[in-house]
């Protein structure tokens, strides 16, 4: 009203929404730094190492036998592929318990939190593409994508799977602190049976049924299968993935109604 000294702005609900993911991102970040020197210098480092361990495997074991494609490259986008599934996931088992002073504010929901330290890991994980890049120009390593729109695609149809397993996870893990634990420990297997260093046209016949059981394998199969020229997505069922993705979606999304109030209240 004209000659109000005071003038009140009412946000709609998207732009608090929006609001409310910075003000966590943010606090995500400055949380990750404040961990020190050895947690941050880890959290890049962490695929080099996986992959300089397995590049050297495969030259002292099965020597440097062409596979029709760069070995150091297909690591390094799967790496980055299935560790962007694991931090999303793991690192949203404590998410509730880590944040619970912040839900006193009628604005911030358990949800946001799981969201935020998504967008983080995304954020990282795309610095850490950045890198891959400068050194793989700068090595000379094969760096020509077959399909950008695919191999995109599949990153963020990943994303959004675990987004849906890390809601499940910290809705769970909520209660029951286990849980969580029990999902990080199962990480190391899961890498080992999601053809993250190797293809899984390479694997023998009877084998090949028991890896696509998993889903994860279909999500990397999209993913270098759009990067490489000499790889397919022949094994790639998508409306095995669209089931998978959108089955931990509802259900991470419906056990975290029914608990958000225990939630809020339990912590």
């Amino acid at each position: 009203m004209k000659g109000n000294i005071y003038t009140v702005k009412h946000r709609n609900a998207l732009r608090i929404f929006f609001a409310v993911q910075g003000a966590l991102f943010y606090r995500e970040l400055g949380s990750r730094i404040s961990q020190g020197r050895t947690g941050l210098f880890w959290t890049f480092f962490e695929p080099f190492v996986q992959i300089m361990i397995f590049v050297s495997i495969k030259v002292l074991i099965f020597s440097r036998s062409a596979s029709g494609f760069d070995y150091v490259s297909f690591l390094a986008l799967n790496f980055l592929a299935f560790n962007l599934f694991k931090n999303i996931v793991n690192k949203s088992a404590s998410v509730f318990r880590q944040n619970k002073a912040l839900f006193v504010y009628k604005q911030v929901k358990p949800f946001d939190t799981v969201l935020a330290r998504a967008m983080l890991e995304i954020f990282i994980t795309s610095i850490l593409l950045l890198i891959f890049v400068a050194l793989g120009y700068y090595l000379g390593h094969d760096l020509n994508v077959k399909n950008l729109n695919g191999v995109v695609a599949g990153f963020v149809w990943l994303i959004v799977f675990s987004i849906g397993l890390g809601l499940l996870n910290a809705s769970i893990n909520a209660f029951f602190p286990n849980f969580g634990k029990l999902v990080s420990f199962l990480m190391t297997p899961l890498m080992f049976g999601s053809a993250v260093i190797y293809t899984v046209d390479a694997t023998p016949l009877g084998f090949k049924d028991i890896l696509l059981i998993n889903p994860l394998t279909h999500f990397m199969e999209m993913i270098h299968g759009s990067y490489f020229y000499a790889l397919d997505d022949r094994y790639v069922d998508y409306g095995y993935m669209m089931f998978w993705t959108l089955s931990v979606l509802f259900l991470g999304l419906w056990l975290y109604r029914q608990l958000e109030e225990r939630i809020i209240t339990a912590l």
